[in-house]
């Protein structure tokens, strides 16, 4: 029974400070599903004793038992404040994957939330998706709160004493709040953002068993008893903090004496831990007086139905959710520790708005005004059944969005001041997410997260919407991860073909982060994250996009091209009518820089760029003002500098060059991929003095192959992904986990020791080497190792790839022929 109504939500709609909009993430199956349906629980959309994983709709997700997608929904709260007074909170909560490859789902939950609740798994610890999933919500700027889940896991399983599992805690806030450190810049002026126990920023518990607890809840529990002062017990029960059971007084640590040190008890293990440990026995022993005792002496009150025909440990997990509810625990720490969005726009719109940030949109985004204009970001699209349309996921940052209101829609690829990806219209509905149903709400006000009808046709993954004719886009998502593994697909039959390309179009809108192209062959490639996002992205094409057979090649991985010096000479190139001369040079850029462009600390796009090279990356004030754009697409990694001195018309060639520049960004000239860290010059240029001659048609092939010779001639390298495999097993099993990876040209980085039945082991792996990696991990360590990849970094293949006998010019010759191209690899005299 749900136990809200839409008008409730409406109205709290309206009371900004009252509004709570999170993300939930974590490691692959730490729990954070199962957290989840706690609050679902708790806010009346779902009966958690009959059904599970509230938000995991798809067939895939309930077969896999993984969240694939972002699921959002809206909740409402009673909670009551430091005054006493109750008030209902708005909490408008999405369910992102743990799992590596779907990390882009992660990216469009984050950009719509202000808050994170971070979980993580006692047992298993801050695990690699957990530091990446964390490094994006700092990108972010949202706020992380801590939940320690599983800590049944350490109770039952590995049978932990009180100290144990404090020490454990102990472990996972400390690299937590080490992530947070090292990933905060260090010039930000935002609060700290670690974690404290003490405030409740932290909190403990297990999501299966419905219990948790934080510690200023305990504190509240202990001060009312026995009449303390709350904020003192609050930091007694963490830390060295020791509790002398007879003198009945506080220490700092523990006394050396064997006999008084048996007296004294750590603050958390005492007053926190031993109570549970000791229910927990007594359940287990089935000794029904001392349970009858300790349930009287925590004042837990059970009802006939409550108690039923349970025993054991299904009465212990009622007794400890009736004692210390998981789901009071969770809204407790999101009220008061995450920030409404009137706050945290504030510090937000620096990061979210591409425009001046004393205009009118930004205005009015920094101050969630909505009496403003309306600017909404889409962060991905919602398939609505098998219909084919789609409902948008956006954040409402300031205005009022109302249904029938005449919006612009800015597209990923529209420019302030065009009309390419310009589109007006007025928006067909709002509204909420209720558990699985869609509640029609009519309009939403800033600071709300809501779907949005009939957009679909003009976005095709994300975008901004608006009222303000001036508005610039809210910025484009940066996503963690990249489509670097490839399958062709074809239909089984020919008479299928339109039916596919229907299917990849609606593929493309309903996955954040999936390619669907067009080779010049005529093949239909699909790149992915990974290979289980394939997985999941051939399914769906074949059972819900498309509904056709499929027949697919096997997985190939994505290269990059870039140059490891200066070129030799300078490239010179004339046009296709000879009035027109180029002359060039490629050089490489910095690994620090590039991979700064990349993870989205330098933004291309940025009005005060310029200054940002000279100021933070040693570049020449000159030649930083010089630059005509970044490519690909504006924003990657490659630069393109007009340095020449004296020429006549250079500005007239301007658009002419840029788009030649562009096109060699996006396909390089040993094997037609995309370039990587390339800086070409145009050092010199004899043009026309007619401007007819010096048309598109002259200029951009011209320029093309210019900077394809320099590339030539600046010794060109392949650059291959590479994977970080994160692989728990057990420590007899090491060495077979080390004698795979080094068969297939993995690297050992780190051996971390977790506890006696697991070890942690991290190890780069080559993309190219990772297809059926995990099989074969499991099948070398008789099914008791794990182990998950996720993106990590480029690396240079160091052999010649213009050489046919090296591996990087076998690879060469492989791509070309694929992408139906002269396997031999170019040479010089082929763009003179």
């Amino acid at each position: 029974m749900v136990f809200f109504t839409v008008d409730q939500v409406r109205s709290v709609m309206d009371k900004q400070t009252n509004i709570r909009n999170i993300s939930v993430i974590a490691h692959v199956d730490h729990g954070k599903t199962t957290l989840t349906d706690n609050l679902l629980a708790k806010g009346g959309l779902l009966n958690i004793e009959n059904s599970r994983c509230g938000l995991d709709r798809g067939r895939i997700e309930i077969e896999k038992g993984i969240t694939i997608n972002s699921t959002a929904v809206t909740l409402l709260f009673e909670h009551q404040s430091a005054s006493g007074d109750k008030e209902s909170h708005l909490v408008n909560l999405i369910d992102s994957p743990g799992h590596v490859d779907f990390s882009s789902e992660v990216t469009a939950a984050l950009r719509l939330t202000d808050g994170a609740l971070v979980v993580v798994d006692l047992v298993e610890g801050q695990c690699v998706q957990t530091e990446t999933v964390l490094r994006q919500a700092i990108f972010e700027n949202v706020k992380p709160i801590l939940m320690i889940n599983k800590v049944d896991r350490g109770i039952f399983e590995l049978k932990m004493s009180a100290e144990d599992i404090y020490q454990a805690c102990a472990r996972v806030i400390e690299s937590i709040n080490v992530t947070i450190s090292v990933e905060t810049p260090e010039d930000s002026k935002l609060p700290p953002r670690t974690v404290d126990p003490t405030n409740g920023s932290v909190m403990f518990g297990s999501g299966l068993q419905g219990w948790g607890f934080s510690i200023p809840q305990m504190a509240r529990v202990y001060a009312k008893k026995f009449d303390l002062d709350e904020e003192n017990l609050r930091k007694r029960l963490w830390g060295d903090n020791f509790f002398h059971i007879k003198k009945k007084k506080w220490l700092k640590r523990i006394p050396e004496d064997p006999q008084e040190a048996k007296f004294v008890k750590r603050g958390f293990n005492y007053f926190i831990m031993k109570p549970i440990l000791d229910l927990t026995q007594a359940f287990l022993d089935e000794d029904t007086e001392k349970c009858d005792n300790l349930v009287k002496k925590l004042g837990i009150v059970l009802s006939k139905e409550e108690v039923g025909e349970k025993k054991g440990k299904q009465l212990l997990k009622v007794v400890l959710k009736n004692w210390l509810e998981v789901g009071t625990c969770l809204v407790d720490g999101i009220i008061t520790h995450l920030p409404s969005p009137a706050e945290a726009q504030r510090y937000r719109c620096v990061n979210l708005y591409e425009g001046p940030q004393d205009d009118e949109a930004a205005t009015a985004i920094r101050t969630c005004n909505r009496d403003g204009p309306v600017m909404v970001y889409v962060s991905k699209m919602v398939p609505i059944g098998d219909t084919g349309r789609y409902h948008a996921l956006a954040r409402v940052f300031s205005g009022v969005l109302e249904t029938g209101t005449k919006v612009r829609i800015y597209g990923s690829r529209y420019v302030p001041g065009e009309t390419q990806d310009l589109f007006v219209k007025k928006i067909q509905g709002v509204n909420v997410a209720m558990g699985s149903r869609m509640e029609s709400v009519g309009r939403v006000p800033a600071g709300s997260v809501c779907f949005i009808s009939g957009v679909d046709q003009f976005l095709v993954k994300s975008g901004t919407i608006t009222t303000c004719e001036t508005a610039h886009c809210i910025a484009r998502m940066k996503h963690m991860v990249a489509p670097i593994v490839k399958v062709a697909i074809s239909p089984k039959k020919p008479g299928d073909l339109p039916k596919l390309v229907t299917g990849l179009q609606r593929l493309q809108r309903a996955d954040p982060l999936v390619e669907c192209t067009k080779e010049d062959t005529g093949e239909h490639i699909i790149a992915a994250s990974g290979e289980l996002h394939m997985e999941v992205l051939l399914r769906d094409l074949q059972e819900l996009y498309a509904k056709i057979e499929l027949t697919t090649s096997n997985p190939v991985v994505t290269y990059k091209e870039t140059v490891t010096e200066q070129s030799a000479k300078p490239a010179f190139t004339v046009s296709p009518n000879h009035h027109n001369r180029l002359y060039g040079v490629a050089e490489p850029l910095s690994a620090e820089f590039v991979a700064a462009v990349e993870r989205g600390a330098f933004n291309p796009r940025d009005s005060g760029a310029s200054k940002t090279l000279v100021k933070e990356w040693g570049w020449d004030k000159d030649e930083a003002k010089k630059i005509w754009t970044f490519g690909p697409e504006e924003s990657g990694p490659n630069v393109f500098l007009e340095t020449t001195k004296g020429v006549q018309y250079m500005n007239e060639v301007k658009d002419s060059a840029v788009a030649a520049f562009q096109w060699v960004s996006q396909g390089g000239a040993l094997a037609e991929e995309e370039l990587r860290g390339v800086k070409f010059s145009i050092i010199d240029a004899t043009l026309h003095a007619d401007s007819i001659h010096r048309g598109g048609g002259q200029i951009i092939p011209a320029t093309r192959r210019c900077i394809m010779q320099a590339e030539i001639t600046a010794v060109p390298r392949l650059v291959e992904p590479i994977f970080m495999v994160d692989v728990v097993c057990p420590p007899e099993q090491v060495g077979s986990v080390y004698s795979l990876l080094q068969s297939r040209r993995g690297m050992v980085v780190d051996e971390t020791y977790i506890s006696a039945q697991r070890t942690r082991v991290n190890a780069y792996l080559p993309v190219a080497e990772s297809f059926g990696f995990s099989t074969a991990i499991r099948a070398a360590t008789s099914g008791t190792a794990f182990a998950q990849c996720s993106f990590d970094h480029w690396e240079t293949l160091n052999s010649d790839p213009l050489d046919p006998t090296t591996a990087a010019g076998k690879l060469v010759a492989s791509i070309r022929e694929r992408k139906g191209l002269n396997s031999k690899a170019p040479v010089l005299a082929d763009f003179m």
